[in-house]
């Protein structure tokens, strides 16, 4: 309800969507050991819920992620919520963005959503149009060719680059908010609850200080009344 009437308030209509991982709490469970089920004797206190992903920037992570979408017009946190650590976030962001269709209308997220299905699915049905960045040696198909071609234009790669003052910066705004370099809790349902309100935490605040015209980053103080 409130990204959706800032979105409006602001006249944003595009934004930029993105996971970030967090270590669990707790040791690591090995991927072969979680598969089986085993539990090496001595590994006490181990978050079982959480799963395994990697990334070209932090390598393999243990934990639980973090999914936001962040609009450029004002950078403020429009969504901050729980999700799978292995789960894919450009099925996730493609679940959220409908709810913003008649708002956003240009949506940017990194090489995990390339995929041409996803690009024209988001260009036909939802009349929203996706930038992200294509891996080398996909574009053997027509229509990933045109996807590539499309999205080469200078206009639209001014706008991609808006990730990286955008949706990138605030994950690690929220990050040193809440010093969440690890999970504070086990468990999914324990995570989702407390992320969800580190989300709206923010949002709060940011509001407050969109509405009297100062920075929507320097809130820390605000958020943790301090």
């Amino acid at each position: 309800m409130f990204f959706r009437y800032f979105l409006k308030a602001s006249s944003s209509r595009m934004a930029s969507a993105d996971k970030m991982m967090v270590k669990a709490k707790g040791p690591v469970w090995h991927q072969k050991q979680k598969r089986k089920g085993i539990i090496p004797k001595g590994l006490r206190g181990v978050d079982r819920e959480a799963t395994w992903c990697t990334s070209a920037a932090t390598g393999w992570v243990y934990g639980h992620g973090a999914f936001s979408i962040v609009p450029h017009k004002v950078p403020i946190v429009g969504l901050f919520v729980w999700m799978r650590n292995s789960a894919n976030e450009a099925k996730r962001m493609a679940s959220e963005i409908i709810s913003y269709r008649e708002q956003i209308k240009t949506i940017c997220m990194d090489s995990k959503a390339d995929d041409a299905g996803l690009y024209y699915w988001l260009k036909i049905e939802l009349g929203m149009q996706l930038l992200t960045k294509c891996r080398r040696g996909f574009d053997k198909t027509e229509p990933r060719r045109q996807m590539k071609r499309e999205m080469s234009k200078r206009r639209f790669q001014a706008i991609y680059k808006r990730r990286s003052v955008t949706v990138e910066p605030m994950q690690g705004l929220v990050k040193n908010i809440f010093d969440l370099d690890r999970c504070w809790m086990r468990g999914d349902d324990n995570n989702r609850w407390l992320f969800a309100a580190m989300g709206v935490a923010v949002q709060i605040a940011q509001w407050q200080a969109y509405k009297v015209k100062q920075s929507t980053w320097n809130i820390k103080t605000m958020v943790l009344g301090v």
